[in-house]
């Protein structure tokens, strides 16, 4: 007897291990998943038996892997009708011992999720079972779940942004209600990361009035992977991307923000810097319905409705949200309108308890009068801090029908999430996504030194059918000269697909991301008058890319405190184009031939090692290495004469990254902290050929740069006063510099502050979330890739206040709102880039660094005034009841 109480309880101990390891090891995959799939399956039988019966175990998950505390569990024996009652640990375990053989019904719900039912688990021979368990948020507004996140943080379950305790990088997650309730209506994804450490963004017509520009860590667009619903999408011809364009704030249910070039498992053309991982809502439990109106300064209206049907059928296991919207401005710089129809379609098919089937579209029809180029420094102090555009005089290229963009995209895919037993999991996304980005722009006058031309508005008289029918010569070629008709369009098609396995030592994971793009892009010369171009073109072209980045990765979790990863990746990227014969700008008449084709491939192999211990339950620390790249350009093919100007093309752009950093969340107070160190390789730079004597005269050649490293400490708190009040915080301090030979020590990297920060003070209780949010970004410096530390941009701040009320009562009309924002409180009128015209002079006969005067004609991105919108929410959920 008193063995058997000995392997009895050496069984019991067994089966808690394991369940510990599995726990773990399901949050970890269920956080690189990102699905939002209501799942329950048995995944290990325990290697022992007992004379005392069997026994259920289990973990509780939410969907990002983070464990849901205090989950009710009731376990029923389907033949006996007994109920056994339980709740989930601290670590959102469960144990059920001592059951007899038989069916049992286990039901597991927790406040704020959707309720799971597995029915008909079978127990027999007195073994035992493990379940993990994963619980969907019950409702889309929602999509982060704080509540696991947090745990019994209070001051984590109303921080803006916070780090989760099980992350093995530097991450920032972003929640459905910091975007809901202290961001404007209008938002896109560049407002909604400000709050993250050391990131900084504007937009000078206005908050989601055009395209916004965002920098963080010194990483400008292009630098960093983003993703929609875990499917990365970005230009063609450089891996930048279009706030405005593709997914407006509306659509946005969350974001996952890591500073770090990810695991081996993280998929992208850019992983150099990060990645922006931004998250649709998941589909409605329920039925509801949100109407919502909100108007605001600049004359800007937008008009948004949502519906979510429920969980339909005899299953209920099939349910979709719909938004459809419209917003119109006339934008704060002058006459630089925009126009937008929007609306996406999210469906969920819960095909079994295995597996969901989502799929996902939307599409926008974007149309705006934003010229080519910011206003000029001249302009801005003659006519007005908010001059772009004029409709007074038709013979000046600022004349506002001259300049007009027509963007309409789409985006869709399918995924499919599935258990296959045995520990296995698949993840697959097919997607497809377009871009035509149709501009046309009006020149100034090339003879106007002054940035004014003469008379107001700029009046030129340069525009006449004289002028604008003549071509003329520019260095070794000739156009027409007063306006360009521009096409960017691109059509692409790929695959996210993941298997991963589950063991009681950890998570194999192995996959694939491939894309095909088809690319078409041309600028002719043409008449503003008549809309006539010129035959030959400035340049036209037409590539095609191939991306692949096959993984393999393991997440060992040799205790239950302590994960380690370790894997390694390829990115490989293939790109032919073929540029027809133009006006001589880039590859001239060709010597009769109608084109000429380059082709080329660029590969980098990209390891990574990552680690998180959890020193107690609300402490973690992790470490990190890892190596990104950025594909190369377009440009780099670009030919002179029918030659590849880049002879041998290089690797793609690399970085190292090492980093470490803590995460706490104390009851009153949380803290995130992290130091970093990140060498950038094989950066390419491009310059204008200056020798009229170069068979590439006037084209932007691109060469490799000097390397650079930037080191850095980032932190942000969150600090419960009491009350309802929460005081937030958060702070960089980084130093960019270019390394290599012939680079004096200490020359900082362009568009890098060296610190910036956010204060926040929020009181978010009764319905009320009122907020006055700041943030300060300090001193960087402008250079034109050949030349360092050109242009001075002094430091920055501005501060934003929100005043909300919403219905949060169990009520029919639950999520009715009206809001109050004001932007730029205190109406700062700042200089935040600065592109110069005059050319730099070399300090003491530097190959580096320069001064460069100011100039009239240089291009000023500036803050957008002080804003005011007010917002009107209808919501009616028809199924609750007070």
């Amino acid at each position: 007897m008193r063995q058997l109480r000995c392997a009895q309880t050496l069984v019991l101990y067994w089966t808690f291990l394991e369940e510990d390891l599995l726990h773990t090891i399901g949050r970890r995959s269920f956080t690189w998943t990102g699905t939002a799939a209501t799942l329950l399956t048995a995944s290990s039988l325990l290697m022992a038996q007992t004379a005392a019966g069997g026994s259920i175990t289990g973990s509780v998950m939410d969907s990002r892997g983070n464990a849901i505390q205090k989950a009710e569990v009731h376990i029923r024996n389907r033949a006996t009708g007994v109920d056994q009652k339980l709740a989930t640990d601290d670590q959102g375990r469960f144990y059920a011992t001592g059951l007899a053989d038989g069916s049992y019904d286990i039901t597991i719900a927790s406040t704020g999720f959707q309720t799971v039912t597995q029915s008909q688990v079978s127990l027999s021979g007195g073994k035992s079972l493990h379940l993990p368990v994963q619980l969907q948020v019950a409702s889309s507004s929602e999509n982060v779940e704080v509540r696991a996140l947090a745990g019994d943080s209070l001051a984590a379950q109303e921080g803006l942004s916070q780090g989760s305790l099980d992350t093995e990088a530097p991450k920032s997650e972003i929640g459905s209600k910091f975007i809901r309730e202290f961001t404007p209506p209008t938002s896109d994804y560049t407002e909604i990361i400000q709050i993250a450490p050391g990131t900084f963004s504007y937009n000078s017509n206005g908050i989601g009035l055009g395209q916004g520009t965002t920098y963080f860590r010194g990483f400008p667009d292009g630098d960093y992977d983003i993703t929609w619903d875990g499917i990365p999408f970005d230009d063609t011809n450089t891996p930048t991307h279009h706030s405005w364009a593709f997914f407006p704030g509306l659509w946005i249910g969350s974001v996952d923000f890591d500073r770090s070039p990810g695991t081996a498992s993280t998929i992208g053309p850019s992983t150099f810097g990060g990645s922006i991982n931004l998250q649709s809502p998941e589909v409605s439990q329920e039925q509801n319905v949100q109407g919502q109106v909100s108007y605001g300064s600049f004359n800007t209206l937008l008009l948004d409705g949502k519906y979510a049907t429920g969980m339909l059928g005899p299953k209920k296991n099939i349910g979709l949200n719909l938004d459809i919207h419209r917003m119109t401005s006339d934008g704060f710089e002058t006459y630089n309108d925009q126009e937008r129809d929007a609306g996406d379609i999210k469906v969920q098919w819960n095909a079994s308890d295995k597996t969901t089937v989502t799929g996902y579209s939307g599409v926008v029809r974007l149309y705006a009068n934003t010229p080519n180029n910011p206003p000029l420094r001249a302009q801005i102090e003659n006519y007005g801090w908010n001059y772009l555009l004029q409709k007074n005089d038709p013979t000046s290229g600022f004349y506002q029908p001259y300049n007009t963009y027509r963007v309409p995209t789409d985006f869709e895919y399918v995924g499919i999430h599935s258990f296959l037993g045995r520990g296995w999991l698949i993840d697959a996304k097919p997607y497809t996504y377009s871009y035509n980005n149709a501009q046309y722009y009006a020149n100034d006058n090339p003879n106007d030194t002054t940035g004014l031309a003469t008379g107001k508005d700029s009046s030129t008289g340069f525009i006449n059918e004289t002028t604008c029918s003549t071509q003329k010569k520019k260095k070794s070629y000739y156009y027409l000269p007063c306006a360009v008709d521009k096409l960017n369009s691109y059509r692409k098609y790929g695959e996210t697909a993941t298997a991963s396995q589950i063991s009681k030592y950890g998570v194999f994971r192995t996959g694939l991301w491939y894309e095909w793009a088809t690319t078409n892009r041309y600028q002719f010369p043409s008449n503003p008058l008549t809309h006539e171009d010129q035959t030959l073109p400035n340049f036209h072209e037409n590539f095609w890319t191939n991306s692949y980045n096959p993984f393999i990765e393991y997440e060992w979790h040799p205790t239950k405190r302590l994960t380690l990863t370790g894997g390694d990746k390829e990115a490989y990227y293939t790109m032919n184009l073929k540029q027809y014969a133009d006006d001589g700008k880039i590859v001239g008449d060709l010597n009769g031939a109608a084109y000429t084709t380059s082709s080329g491939g660029f590969g980098s192999n990209l390891p990574s090692a990552e680690g998180n211990y959890r020193i107690l339950n609300n402490w973690s620390a992790y470490a990190q290495f890892g190596k990104g790249a950025q594909i190369p350009p377009s440009s780099t093919f670009d030919v002179a004469g029918g030659g590849q100007e880049v002879s041998t093309l290089p690797k793609p752009t690399e970085t190292t990254t090492y980093q470490a950093g803590t995460v706490l969340k104390a009851n009153r107070f949380t803290l995130d902290a992290d130091v970093f160190r990140v060498k950038f390789q094989n950066n390419y730079v491009s310059n204008a050929v200056a020798n009229p004597n170069d068979s590439a005269y006037d084209l932007n050649e691109y060469y490799l740069g000097p390397d650079s490293v930037t080191k850095g400490f980032e932190a942000e708190t969150n600090v419960a006063l009491g009350y309802g009040f929460h005081a937030y915080a958060n702070g960089t301090v980084n130093k960019a510099t270019y390394t290599g030979k012939g680079v004096p020590s200490g020359l900082n990297v362009a568009d890098t502050p060296g610190y910036t920060q956010s204060l926040a003070v929020t009181y978010q209780d009764h319905g009320f979330d009122l907020g006055i949010i700041e943030k300060r970004v300090g001193a960087h410096y402008n250079d034109n890739g050949t030349y360092h530390n050109q242009v001075y941009d002094a430091p920055f701040n501005n501060v934003n206040l929100f005043l909300n009320y919403t219905i949060r009562k169990h009520s029919i009309f639950d999520e009715s709102k009206i809001g109050f924002s004001i932007n730029n409180l205190f109406n700062s009128e700042d200089i935040l880039d600065v592109a110069a015209s005059n050319s730099a002079v070399a300090v003491n006969g530097s190959s580096y660094i320069a001064t460069t005067a100011i100039s009239p004609l240089d291009q000023l991105s500036l803050t957008a005034a002080r804003s005011y919108m007010v917002t009107f929410r209808m919501g009616l959920f028809p199924n609750r009841k007070n």
